[in-house]
């Protein structure tokens, strides 16, 4: 891997988290899908776009580019490697041939000056150490006049599964789950603190606008209880108990799901983003 200056991040995506979603891939994007139509819509990709797709995880929001984009190409960059080989295999079965992967750091990576056209992101950009820097190595990244759009949560308390997390506060400890801070999942659920990373990193033509998207969190109840105790959050709070406390936190949270069950069995939660745009400058002295 190329120089890396969030290591703490770099640990986590390379460990459990990594493999965990590397393993889960398809059932992840059942859960955040709903925002790709956006997200792309975001950036008009046209045929011969050069787009980067930051934080791209397993692959599927960069080989949705490089389909809009087919003389063009899509570049995905991610800092776990299990997720990384499952994007690659993934592309390769697809015969998707203007689509690769890289690993790496964000905030370092060395892009070539001016080499894509559009830079993308779902649920990628939160876990910067440094999200200034790592943004500002994007606009170098960028042709002048080229645009950014990623999607990132929005106030916990407006993401559903963080609810059904949070009404196990009297079985874990769950302490201040969803809170805000860097890096981590609700860094930027502030939009005025998303203006002022962007803008501190050279963005200008900035908007912030909510998007909501129901996603497919499990196939009844108890499926999506398990899968949400298993992901990152839920393991590490799982961890800290006993195993009494574990089996009385799955009941919990399973009868809390049932609420939201549909007649097909599927468990649909609510997530709530924002979806922000912004624009490289045309010229160095910042005007569009």
């Amino acid at each position: 891997m190329p120089d890396v200056v969030n290591t703490e991040q770099a640990q986590a995506w390379n460990g459990p988290e990594g493999s965990h979603w590397a393993r889960n891939q398809d059932r992840w994007n059942a859960v955040n899908e709903g925002f790709n139509e956006p997200l792309l819509n975001a950036v008009a990709i046209t045929a011969t776009h050069r787009v980067l797709d930051l934080g791209c995880g397993s692959g599927q929001t960069t080989r949705l580019a490089a389909l809009k984009a087919p003389q063009g190409r899509a570049l995905g960059l991610d800092l776990s490697g299990p997720m990384l080989a499952e994007a690659r295999a993934r592309t390769q079965r697809e015969g998707i041939t203007n689509a690769s992967f890289a690993q790496g750091d964000t905030q370092v990576y060395p892009f070539e000056a001016g080499a894509f056209d559009a830079a993308i992101s779902r649920y990628g950009v939160m876990f910067f150490a440094d999200p200034i820097a790592a943004f500002a190595n994007v606009g170098r990244a960028l042709v002048p006049g080229g645009r950014l759009a990623f999607v990132c949560p929005a106030e916990a308390v407006l993401n559903d599964w963080v609810v059904a997390m949070a009404s196990l506060r009297d079985i874990l400890p769950v302490g201040d789950f969803g809170r805000s801070g860097l890096p981590g999942m609700f860094s930027l659920d502030d939009p005025g603190r998303i203006r002022d990373v962007l803008t501190a990193a050279g963005f200008t033509g900035i908007t912030v606008n909510q998007a909501q998207a129901e996603g497919v969190w499990g196939r009844g109840a108890e499926d999506a209880a398990e899968f949400l105790l298993g992901s990152g959050p839920g393991r590490h709070l799982m961890e800290q108990t006993d195993p009494p406390a574990q089996t009385r936190a799955r009941h919990a949270l399973t009868d809390h799901l049932r609420a939201h069950e549909g007649t097909d069995g599927t468990v649909r939660l609510r997530s709530t983003s924002w979806l922000v745009t912004a624009d490289r400058p045309t010229d160095p002295s910042g005007r569009p």
